[in-house]
């Protein structure tokens, strides 16, 4: 019996393959803090401790709006649901940028706590927005045609 190490000439996996899996990767599991996370705001199945300080008030204001959290989950369940399934990859990217930039900069400036974890979300961010990175080129043309 023969058994081939892989060597530089015969790589174990391609770089293509290689980056087509960490891309899938990273695609599931953005969309799946986003489904679990959006989800766990209308079912309470994930244990939650109020914020405190500045994050209360912030929150607390947020939630007198009455409309903001509730459209924001849901955006956040069908956006990491969509993601998960693979469709509209690009423009789901550009729609939770927003949300993924706000977690960071809320963990930054009220609740340094959960740093760690919006950090991740912002690396999976992104990560796949540069490997997406063709599908934004229209969106960076100075002057348009028309």
């Amino acid at each position: 019996m023969i058994i081939n190490f892989p060597t530089s000439k015969t790589p174990f996996m391609s770089t293509a393959k290689l980056n087509a899996r960490s891309t899938a990767v990273a695609r599931v599991l953005l969309g799946l803090i986003y489904l679990i996370f959006g989800l766990n705001f209308f079912l309470h199945f994930l244990p939650n401790s109020a914020p405190q300080g500045k994050a209360a008030s912030f929150v607390t204001g947020l939630f007198q709006s009455e409309y903001f959290f509730p459209f924001m989950k849901a955006v956040e369940v069908v956006a990491g649901l969509l993601l998960i399934l693979r469709f509209y990859v690009p423009l789901l990217l550009v729609i939770l940028m927003p949300i993924s930039l706000n977690i960071l900069l809320f963990h930054i400036f009220l609740a340094p706590s959960g740093i760690g974890f919006s950090l991740l979300i912002i690396a999976l961010q992104l990560f796949l927005a540069w490997q997406y990175r063709e599908s934004y080129k229209g969106l960076f043309v100075g002057k348009p045609a028309f």
